[in-house]
């Protein structure tokens, strides 16, 4: 740009005029590269110093026969562009209105024998340009508008995500670590202290299950701070990692019986299924841990669906006495474990359901998902008679 502009400028055979027409095309072309905070300034200068030297030009005799000076006509007319795109409607009209008015004056430093074919040609087709680009103005803040949207709706569903993540794999130890303290305290309290050897087991569980915590956090923490850091925030295998939920919840309360179908180890399971089975199973035990009554037995049972086998059963069901605060979590009223519950099974094209069984004695949560394709028979092998 910078030779365009010096070639340009020789063109006036007049060493002042060159100059000046070097310099005001470099604020033109500036006014393009600098930062969006200073550009009205700088538009402005380009403005003024491309109508001023067409002013002067038109008073003196050394003109330039070959070109006005396209490079700056160009910087001129991209600087509306620039004005529409990075302003509202409103405030781009003074910068806009000015480059324009400067683009129009341009022309005009040629000789006064060739103001015809300036009229003629020169005129409209700078005229026309204008309009695409304020077009193109137009077009581009309409992209970086749609841009900022779905950076706005990816960082949303981050952060959706992390808060999903933070509630399944650290509020269900911390659940379990208040549930067996406040254990301890009411069996205190009602005169049943329990032995030194009970209280050792009771607080090597708490332990664990602040461990967990621990790491569940160190995990969460080292994804926020470097993205690039793969954590396995998930469980990304099959389906046997369910029986070390219904065995941790067992040992810190009611005991819980797994029941998985046959048929589901011929499927072949994608991560994002597996994860989403595994929180609807952890979530259902941390709200019964949570907001359930004298429970005497929980089950837990993942099946093909009857009478459909492309979709897929996780039934969670407790015989306790459900209190104000499940029904209110099931409402959405407080608490965001079953709506990111929800999120995260709609994710899959499933659906889940909470409230009271059908007998009207204890809870369950149903979650309806898709079932994947099955697994590929391992070929038989071929045996070659010599």
């Amino acid at each position: 740009m910078l030779a365009l502009l010096v070639a340009e400028g020789l063109a006036t055979g007049y060493a002042p005029t060159t100059a000046a027409t070097v310099a005001s095309g470099v604020v033109c072309v500036a006014a393009l590269l600098v930062p969006p905070a200073r550009f009205p300034l700088t538009a402005a200068a380009a403005v003024v110093m491309s109508c001023a030297l067409s002013v002067v030009s038109m008073q003196l005799t050394h003109r330039p026969e070959v070109t006005p000076g396209l490079t700056e006509l160009a910087a001129l007319l991209l600087v509306i562009t620039r004005a529409v795109r990075q302003y509202p409607p409103l405030r781009a009209v003074t910068p806009a209105a000015g480059a324009a008015f400067a683009a129009i004056l341009l022309p005009l430093r040629l000789p006064e024998q060739e103001y015809s074919h300036v009229s003629a040609y020169l005129e409209p087709g700078i005229l026309l340009a204008m309009v695409l680009m304020v077009a193109l103005g137009l077009y581009l803040r309409l992209a970086d508008t749609l841009r900022d949207r779905e950076r706005a709706a990816d960082r949303q569903a981050q952060r959706l995500e992390y808060a999903r993540d933070l509630h399944d794999f650290v509020a269900h130890h911390v659940t379990a670590i208040v549930a067996q303290a406040r254990a301890v305290r009411f069996a205190s309290e009602a005169g049943h202290a329990p032995s030194p050897e009970e209280l050792d087991k009771t607080f090597a569980r708490i332990e664990e299950a602040g461990m967990q915590t621990m790491e569940s956090m160190r995990g969460m923490v080292s994804v926020l701070r470097d993205p690039v850091v793969s954590v396995a925030t998930g469980p990304v295998g099959d389906l046997t990692r369910l029986r070390d939920l219904t065995e941790e919840f067992s040992r810190a309360g009611s005991p819980a019986a797994l029941s998985l179908d046959a048929r589901l180890a011929d499927y072949c399971f994608p991560p994002e299924l597996t994860t989403a089975i595994h929180c609807v199973v952890r979530e259902s035990l941390t709200n019964i841990r949570k907001h359930a009554d004298h429970v005497g037995q929980v089950t837990v049972d993942v099946h093909v669906r009857p009478g459909d086998p492309e979709r897929l059963e996780v039934e969670v069901r407790d015989d306790g006495r459900s209190n104000a605060s499940q029904h209110s979590r099931k409402t959405g009223s407080e608490g965001y474990g079953l709506l990111g519950l929800t999120e995260r099974v709609e994710a899959v094209g499933g659906r889940v359901s909470a409230g009271r069984r059908i007998d009207h004695v204890g809870w369950q949560v149903v979650a309806d998902l898709p079932l994947p394709a099955r697994r590929s028979p391992l070929p038989r092998p071929v045996i070659m008679n010599s």
